[in-house]
C-alpha cells in the first residue's frame, strides 16, 4: 500500500480538525479513507481510527500510517465507536469519515471555513459524489442546497445523506448528546434532527466527499433502514405537534421514507415468492410491509405481489 506523504507539524495558532474513521471489517477500503485525509489542502489535523472489534486486518493497515491513531476496541457497533473516536480526540472541530468512503481534497478547508464565517452554527454540511466499489466516479443524482429552516427540511427527508460531507463543532456534542448507541441504523439522520430542532445549521453545498455503493452497504437493507428511520422520524412528533407547518412536513417525511425502503421491501417479497423453499420468508416479508408501508401493501397487492404467486403456481 502506497502511503501519501506526512504533512509538517501542526501549528498551533492555526484551527486542528480531528478526523474520525470507524471501521469493521472493511481493511480493504480503509487505506483510501486514510489517504484521503492525508491528501487535504488543510494540514492541520489528526486520523483517529477505531478498530470496531473488526476480524479482518483492519488495526494493521491502520497502524501501518504513521499519522494514525488507532484504538482497538470489542464490537460495539457504529455508534459506539464513532462516541470513542469523539472521546478521544482532541480538536474543536470533527468530521466523522466512514471506512468505505472519501474525502474530498477541498473537505476540511472548507468545512472549516463555512463554520469559521457562521458562527452561530453547529454544522456545515455539502455535497457528495457517488463511486462504485472500484472508487470509480458514478452518476450522481442532484442533491438539494437548503438554505431554509433545516430542521423542516430534515423532517421531510435527510438531505445531507453522507455523514462525511457534515463538520461539526465539538461543543455541539456537549449539549445535545453523543451518537446515540440504541440505534443500528440512522443514527446520524438522528443527530442532525436533535442538533437543527435546536441550533442554526449552515449547507454550504460544495463538493466535499465520496460515498462507496457496494454490497454491503448498510442503506441496501431496506427493512433494517425501514425500522430504524421511522424510529428515529417518529421521535420528533412531540417537538412538531402543534405547530401547522412542521406537521405538514413530518407527515410528507412519513411518506417519503415509506415509500423509499418501502419498494425495496416488496422487491424482496417477490423474490422470495419466486424462490424455491422461500415461502416463509415471503409471508414475514408481506407482514413488515403491511406493518410499515401499508399504502404500498394496498398499491402492490393485486397487481405485483399476488399476480407473482399465480405466475409461480402457473
Amino acid at each position: 500500500m502506497q502511503r501519501a506523504e506526512a504533512h509538517e507539524p501542526h501549528q498551533d495558532a492555526a484551527p486542528r480538525i480531528s478526523v474520525i474513521i470507524p471501521c469493521y471489517n472493511q481493511a480493504h477500503f480503509l487505506g483510501e479513507a486514510i489517504e484521503s485525509v492525508l491528501n487535504q489542502s488543510y494540514p492541520h489535523y489528526e486520523i483517529i481510527v477505531v478498530d470496531d472489534g473488526s476480524t479482518d486486518n483492519t488495526s494493521e493497515v491502520a497502524e501501518s500510517y504513521t499519522q494514525v491513531r488507532c484504538i482497538s476496541q470489542q464490537n460495539q457497533g457504529l455508534s459506539a465507536a464513532r462516541n470513542t473516536g469523539l472521546r478521544e480526540s482532541t480538536c474543536d472541530y470533527l468530521v466523522f469519515l466512514d471506512s468505505d468512503d472519501r474525502l474530498l481534497p477541498v473537505a476540511l478547508s472548507t468545512g472549516l471555513k463555512y463554520l469559521q464565517a457562521n458562527p452561530d452554527c453547529a454544522f456545515v454540511s455539502g455535497h457528495y459524489r457517488l463511486i462504485n466499489a472500484n472508487g470509480e466516479p458514478q452518476e450522481t443524482n442532484p442533491q438539494p442546497h437548503v438554505k431554509e429552516d433545516h430542521y423542516l427540511a430534515l423532517l421531510q427527508n435527510n438531505y445531507i445523506t453522507v455523514p462525511a460531507s457534515v463538520m461539526y463543532r465539538r461543543e455541539i456534542f456537549e449539549e445535545v448528546g453523543n451518537f446515540d448507541t440504541s440505534l443500528k441504523s440512522s443514527e446520524d439522520y438522528d443527530l442532525y434532527l436533535r442538533i437543527s430542532r435546536a441550533h442554526p445549521v449552515y449547507c454550504h453545498g460544495t463538493l466535499v466527499a465520496e460515498y462507496r455503493a457496494h454490497g454491503s452497504n448498510m442503506s441496501s437493507n431496506s427493512e433494517r433502514m425501514m425500522k430504524a428511520t421511522l424510529s428515529v422520524h417518529g421521535r420528533q412528533w412531540p417537538f412538531v405537534k402543534g405547530n401547522k407547518r412542521y406537521e405538514q412536513a413530518y407527515r410528507r417525511g412519513r411518506r417519503y421514507w415509506q415509500y423509499r425502503y418501502g419498494e425495496g421491501m416488496v422487491e424482496k417479497v417477490r423474490t422470495n415468492i419466486r424462490t424455491p423453499g422461500q415461502w416463509l420468508e415471503a409471508l414475514r416479508g408481506m407482514k413488515m410491509v403491511l406493518r410499515y408501508y401499508p399504502r404500498g401493501f394496498v398499491k402492490h397487492a393485486g397487481r405485483k405481489l399476488y399476480s407473482t404467486v399465480f405466475r409461480v403456481k402457473d
